[in-house]
């Protein structure tokens, strides 16, 4: 017998068609999203309003898969909390809560670690043990707002895993988010972060979706980045500028350019030149960000004057930048430090210490 399916990863269109398929009412389809994204139930014996016959039909072949903070840390520098999250099955993954004046940002996991091998990002050390459903995805951002009691405005698919990795999983989460029957959230508030994927790139352009499309470039070379990224061995530094570029023509977002700098590996003048090639073929914005430790390597980040000369240098040529304000340091909350196996101020974490 199969394992049950989460019927939270349902987008609305999925429940209506499986709601036909079982010779159900259509209405029974705005029931059970309502009770499942709006009120967020987690147990389909709860949804009162629909027929005893039905629950126990959907109940013999689905459950919610649960997604619970099992500890929450908080930064001592700028308030980020980050939520060790302990799956239905006892895997664990971690969100990251970021507060702007914006509004109230989550950074959400994509899947039980990452086989994609970046070699300054923690989430892979581990390799990829298995994909996220689209309502663990969504759920990440319930439980952030049932702790917190606020809404959540914006959503980075940027914690462990590689999104496009777990393609239809992911643009069912983007589907189900930004629904008005549930969260409701824009389109242009969803940001995913991506190593190079290429045909998923194209892929993902043809749903032509209003979400951000971030490149994790960190390299202008091929050699340079298949010393960092080993998608690159897979996928030329020009494949992937072709699918960001199609990706851009075909949506009318602008990308953006994640670029971690690690002090005398990419951080060369001729680098430079090559991110503002790069930015100007893509019309793009560039994040430069300082890359964070993670134990098992020994990456240093570019100085501060170094990343700000980088700025000025790629201002002076016309290209937006911005410098990646690091939050969460002190809890490995920030940008390449989620992982399976959570670390707290005394190392590697125990949840059952």
């Amino acid at each position: 017998m199969s394992d049950p399916k989460d019927i939270r990863a349902y987008t609305y269109e999925q429940l209506s068609e499986y709601m036909t398929g079982i010779g159900e009412k259509s209405f029974r389809s705005d029931q059970i999203f309502d009770w499942l994204h709006s009120r967020r139930i987690e147990d389909i014996r709860q949804m009162t309003n629909l027929p005893l016959s039905l629950r126990e039909r959907l109940s013999s072949d689905h459950i919610v898969y649960t997604v619970k903070p099992a500890r929450i840390l908080t930064s001592k520098l700028d308030g980020t909390r980050k939520y060790i999250h302990v799956l239905h099955d006892g895997n664990v993954i971690e969100t990251v809560l970021l507060k702007y004046e914006h509004g109230n940002s989550v950074c959400i996991s994509s899947q039980v670690g990452c086989r994609m091998g970046c070699r300054f990002c923690a989430s892979t050390v581990d390799g990829l043990v298995r994909n996220l459903s689209a309502g663990e995805m969504a759920a990440q951002v319930y439980s952030v707002e049932a702790d917190t009691g606020e809404r959540v405005s914006h959503v980075v698919v940027m914690g462990s895993g590689e999104p496009l990795d777990n393609y239809d999983a992911f643009t069912g989460f983007v589907d189900i988010i930004t629904d008005r029957r549930g969260s409701n959230i824009s389109g242009r508030s969803v940001t995913v972060s991506t190593c190079g994927l290429v045909p998923e790139i194209r892929k993902l352009a043809g749903r032509k979706y209003a979400i951000t499309l971030a490149l994790s470039l960190h390299a202008v070379t091929d050699e340079k980045r298949k010393k960092l990224m080993p998608v690159a061995k897979r996928y030329s530094l020009d494949e992937v500028i072709d699918a960001c570029r199609y990706y851009y023509d075909t949506t009318g977002r602008r990308l953006t350019l994640e670029y971690s700098l690690i002090e005398g590996l990419n951080d060369t003048d001729e680098d430079a030149d090559g991110l503002i090639r790069i930015a100007r073929t893509l019309s793009a914005h560039v994040n430069l960000i300082a890359v964070n430790p993670i134990k098992e390597r020994s990456f240093a980040p570019t100085g501060a004057k170094g990343i700000a000369a980088l700025k000025n240098k790629l201002e002076k040529n016309n290209i937006n930048v911005t410098i990646r304000r690091e939050m969460g340091r002190d809890i490995s909350g920030a940008c390449g430090q989620l992982r399976r196996s959570f670390i707290n101020e005394n190392g590697l974490g125990d949840l059952n210490a």
